[in-house]
């Protein structure tokens, strides 16, 4: 185990404050990229096509090769995250939304499955499932959701509909959150980089453990990388008997804090056509409680992709979710997919 004693430097290490300043983290698609889109929309359309069943093949943009290099590169090596604004979704249909989406992602990583079936285009709305169910995830219900990674190399949601009122998205560099931990309490780094067991929220096999470990810090080949996500932890404590002690307890309420720190974190609400993109690694996110509207087809909707990244950081064995059976290397691609059986796994999680 090799635990970082510097601070990191660079773009990734940012604060909410310094952010609310100024909007230059924003992108705006311009009518070039915005045709650009259309036009790859309308050949997957005359192609008879629908998302996610099509290739990067079927949707080309070439027009848009330096927007996605910088995509690309801004999430790994940037701030680690994106907004993307403008894109007119009043024009389209939630499957023509869909494709669009489907067809940037695919430009700029490989999806990778967002739960044991397989699901590649999750869709986020409230599904009146209860969070405390430890075989529920937070995307199926209108709950506050604390912050916390998901499980691949990068986090995209594209708003078709936003809440009544609610439901606004909290980001949080967790890099700034690590430099904050070094200089003022650098006892407890060496705790912060020990494993836990998180809750696989019913996605495990038939006989595989519900848990699986994971410490919140791993530096591996020059990268930090954090999982922090404090109510799969609790929730794991539930399912095996193992608590965390005293002190890991300070250490996890002392994250919280940093969190929750109103200099820290930046709060937006995604309008519709809004795209964000988060790199699980260095950012982490959040959503607020949110109330919505009667008639089902006005009820706040996500969709969401799960990337791999072609430019993406290995990672440690022990920070991995899993490892790949085919290389023998941390996997960084989603859940593993799993044969549904008679009372085995978990419709989805988050």
């Amino acid at each position: 185990m090799s635990i970082l004693k510097e601070k990191i430097q660079g773009p990734a290490a940012w604060k909410g404050i310094e952010l609310a300043k100024d909007n230059s983290w924003i992108y705006y698609l311009s009518e070039k990229a915005i045709t650009s889109l259309e036009n790859a929309l309308m050949k997957v359309k005359q192609k008879g096509l629908q998302a996610p069943d099509f290739t990067k093949g079927d949707f080309p943009i070439p027009e848009l090769v330096d927007e996605i290099a910088y995509f690309v590169d801004e999430l790994e090596n940037g701030k680690g995250f994106l907004l993307i604004r403008g894109l007119p979704i009043e024009r389209y249909t939630d499957e023509e939304a869909s494709i669009i989406y489907w067809g940037l992602g695919l430009h700029l990583g490989t999806p990778a499955t967002q739960n044991a079936k397989g699901d590649l285009l999750g869709h986020v709305f409230d599904q009146g499932l209860d969070i405390q169910d430890s075989n529920v995830r937070g995307y199926q219900t209108n709950a506050h959701l604390p912050f916390h990674p998901d499980g691949s190399d990068v986090v995209g949601l594209l708003s078709l509909r936003k809440a009544k009122s609610g439901g606004f998205s909290s980001i949080v560099s967790s890099m700034a959150v690590y430099n904050e931990i070094l200089e003022k309490y650098p006892e407890y780094l060496g705790i912060l980089y020990r494993p836990y067991l998180l809750d696989r929220r019913g996605e495990e096999a038939p006989g595989e453990s519900p848990v699986y470990s994971s410490p919140v810090f791993s530096y591996y080949k020059g990268k930090l990388s954090c999982r922090f996500n404090r109510g799969y932890v609790e929730s794991a404590q539930a399912k095996t008997g193992i608590y965390l002690s005293k002190v890991e307890i300070e250490a996890y309420d002392l994250i919280d804090s940093l969190l929750h720190d109103k200099d820290m974190h930046i709060d937006m609400l995604l309008e519709p056509g809004d795209m964000q993109f988060v790199n699980n690694y260095t950012v982490l996110h959040s959503r607020t409680v949110y109330e919505d509207y009667e008639e089902p087809e006005r009820k706040r909707h996500l969709l969401r992709l799960w990337l791999t990244m072609p430019n993406g950081r290995e990672i440690a064995p022990d920070f991995a979710m899993f490892i790949d059976e085919k290389t023998g290397k941390a996997g960084r691609g989603g859940i593993p997919v799993r044969e549904k059986t008679a009372g085995g796994i978990a419709e989805n999680i988050r």
